[in-house]
């Protein structure tokens, strides 16, 4: 316990350090899972310097991830690894509130030997993209795809880039968002980048097009933290279009322009797909590189602005 930590309630602490939720905290100290000094206290205890904090939560009780005759984008497939174009509003794993029709049962059935695979609930999955967001993902089908794959997350080492739509454009034709995200100290579904505390996040940018009062861009994720492009572009002023947790729902609505309002208003989630995604094949090195097309109402939208505004240059760099 650091002295500029000092003062912090027992729960919110933990619940920062673990990226836990503070209810879920609140009820392992409450179940004797926590100690100050050894010693069990209340939730609200305020922290004092150098005391020294053990938490311990309980495991999670597994249970069994059914397989489920879901449809498949299938991008890409070998005997180790596959790769998905997930549509907007499919879940990558179950968890509270999402047991099943995820992209984990759809697997399951898709890959008859899946199970097994790192984490029981979400086996083979090395990253995620949000419930809302479309793209492409990599999943492992065997042990040492795998662990090939999580090393080469971990050290940074692969390529994703994502296409959005969000209010406003910056200055600057390309940039870079670097600062450390973590939960928002008012609302814990949602976090921030502007407490200068947190876990590192780097995303690079670039324009491609500037559509009246909506801009097209692209991001390059060097981390991967939960919301880290919603969040980056929300805190710089340049929130994602038809995102409900980090823009407010009145921007769309006061768009001047009576008909852009409504062609914006038609995209019903954040406006954001994982587009490309590259990485060195687990197993035999071989640098994979995918891409897809935008979705549907993206798409709708790009065709809509490009016409009302004029056509662009494609400036990816």
């Amino acid at each position: 316990m650091s002295e500029n930590e000092a003062g912090q309630r027992l729960d919110r602490f933990v619940s920062d350090k673990t990226g836990a939720s503070r209810n879920r905290v609140q009820n392992h100290i409450q179940k004797n899972c926590c100690s100050v000094n050894g010693r069990i206290e209340k939730p609200s205890y305020k922290l004092k310097s150098g005391d020294a904090v053990e938490y311990a939560p309980p495991e999670p009780v597994a249970t069994e991830v059914i397989p489920q005759d879901i449809p498949l984008n299938v991008v890409y497939e070998d005997s180790d690894v596959i790769v998905i174009n997930k549509p907007a509003g499919m879940v990558v794993h179950p968890a509270a509130g999402n047991p099943d029709g995820t992209l984990v049962n759809a697997l399951l059935f898709h890959c008859k030997d899946m199970k097994g695979i790192g984490d029981v609930q979400r086996p083979g999955i090395v990253h995620r993209i949000d419930k809302d967001t479309s793209g492409l993902l990599v999943v492992a089908k065997n042990d040492e795809a795998h662990a090939g794959l999580s090393e080469q997350f971990a050290v940074h080492d692969i390529e994703r880039e994502y296409h959005l739509f969000c209010f406003g454009s910056p200055d600057d034709d390309k940039g870079t968002f670097n600062r450390p995200i973590s939960r928002h100290p008012n609302d814990r579904k949602r976090f921030t980048s502007l407490q200068n505390r947190g876990k590192t996040a780097v995303t690079h940018w670039h324009w491609l097009a500037r559509l009246g009062s909506i801009g097209y861009g692209v991001a390059r994720l060097e981390t991967g933290r939960t919301h880290q492009i919603r969040v980056h572009f929300s805190d710089a002023g340049l929130p994602i279009v038809g995102d409900p947790v980090y823009t407010h729902p009145r921007r769309a609505k006061h768009l001047t322009e009576p008909d852009v309002r409504i062609e914006v208003l038609k995209i019903k989630r954040q406006a954001l797909h994982a587009k490309t995604l590259g990485f060195r094949h687990p197993i035999t090195g071989e640098a994979l590189r995918f891409s897809s097309a935008l979705p549907e109402d993206m798409d709708e939208l790009l065709q809509f602005l490009t016409k009302r505004y004029g056509s662009f240059e494609n400036n990816e760099v």
